[in-house]
């Protein structure tokens, strides 16, 4: 099962260079001219989750794997892409194709970087973004609109029931509102298949210069109101320092973070809040040859959750052992939780929690 996110903005606000720190590659050539980067760029990337190494200690594990992310880099946005502007076209259909949007906001000055507007306003820059993809989805329902109004008419149920989908959808966009704003309840899933852009959820990532990375600066708190305001979340990053930490050896990184003011990276803070953006969990399995964390959505159930490590195990499903992690490890592990009658026994109805360790009983 793999989620991705797809980072966006216009042309020299960063985003290639926070690609590069993210992915700690230099696969994205990070320059000062808009279009550097031509075709996204992926990359997959580790969610840092300490409870990985308390489990691994305790199931005395060989190796740890955690669950991943996957970023990609897509080439900058202009005024006017919905019309094909710039890399228009090109753009509008690599983002339809992510789970989630990391809009990236320049909000530093810098009079040796160009910005395409000609000035620094991650407010307005945000706008032009969100007006383009509200643009192409209002173009892309009038389109499926049209052939679908003639079979409504003639009762077909089908077509019924996608016009009442989409009609709501449609005078969100004409208002000047994403579509997110308009999803029927319920039909959340029904609205992801028309890959509308405007229906992703976004996080907002504020870059600023280096010595605002801890505190943020005036530009970066327009940006938080903005998210608020929206219901959606803004993380202040500093894409300078994390292309330095990313040249780190590892062992350094936590006392240059430090001597900044920084509790942990930018890059960290990315990472947990797209995991969060997505509506994920974790749950993990622990034996001796490896402890590894597994991704899943929030609300999955046991069989599905065991089908991310196999479709066997979903398909075959009989059982989950199940302990919760603070029991795993105030009773060290799994046969002390056992003893204490901390482990229990799951069905097809349970509802994985964040954090449950699991091992699962299937027949095939």
């Amino acid at each position: 099962m793999g989620f991705n996110c797809g980072i966006v903005g216009l042309p020299n606000v960063g985003k290639s260079t926070l690609f590069n720190a993210l992915t700690q590659t230099a696969a994205a050539q990070a320059a000062n001219y808009p279009f550097c980067t031509i075709e996204p760029n992926v990359g997959r990337v580790a969610v840092p989750d300490p409870r990985l190494e308390v489990l691994a200690r305790i199931g005395k594990s060989a190796k740890i794997i955690p669950t991943s992310l996957e970023f990609v880099d897509i080439a900058g946005l202009v005024r006017g892409a919905s019309k094909g502007e710039g890399l228009g076209n090109q753009f509008l259909a690599n983002i339809r194709e992510v789970d989630a949007i990391i809009h990236v906001l320049r909000c530093f000055e810098d009079g040796d970087i160009t910005h395409v507007e000609g000035s620094v306003d991650p407010v307005r820059d945000a706008e032009t973004v969100e007006t383009e993809l509200m643009l192409a989805d209002l173009d892309s329902l009038e389109k499926r609109s049209q052939g679908l109004v003639k079979r409504a008419r003639g009762g077909d149920k089908e077509a019924i029931a996608q016009m009442a989908l989409i009609e709501p959808l449609k005078a969100a966009l004409e208002a000047g509102k994403p579509a997110r704003t308009a999803v029927p309840k319920g039909e959340e899933a029904a609205a992801s298949r028309l890959q509308l852009m405007t229906t992703k959820p976004v996080l907002y990532v504020c870059n600023v210069e280096e010595a605002s990375a801890a505190t943020g600066n005036a530009h970066s708190a327009r940006v938080q109101a903005m998210a608020a305001a929206q219901g959606a979340k803004a993380v202040i990053v500093s894409a300078a320092i994390e292309a330095e930490i990313s040249q780190m050896p590892e062992g350094d990184r936590a006392e240059f973070l430090s001597s900044l003011g920084l509790e942990d990276s930018g890059l960290d803070r990315i990472i947990r809040a797209g995991y969060e953006l997505l509506g994920l969990v974790t749950y993990f399995t622990v034996g001796p040859k490896e402890t590894r964390a597994w991704t899943i959505t929030r609300g999955t159930k046991a069989p599905g959750a065991a089908g991310v490590i196999h479709g066997d195990f979903e398909r075959g499903f009989i059982a989950a052992e199940t302990i919760a992690y603070d029991d795993y490890v105030a009773l060290n592990g799994e046969a002390g939780a056992k003893d204490a009658g901390k482990m229990r026994v799951e069905g097809k109805e349970y509802v994985v929690k964040d954090g449950d360790v699991l091992l699962f009983r299937f027949n095939v």
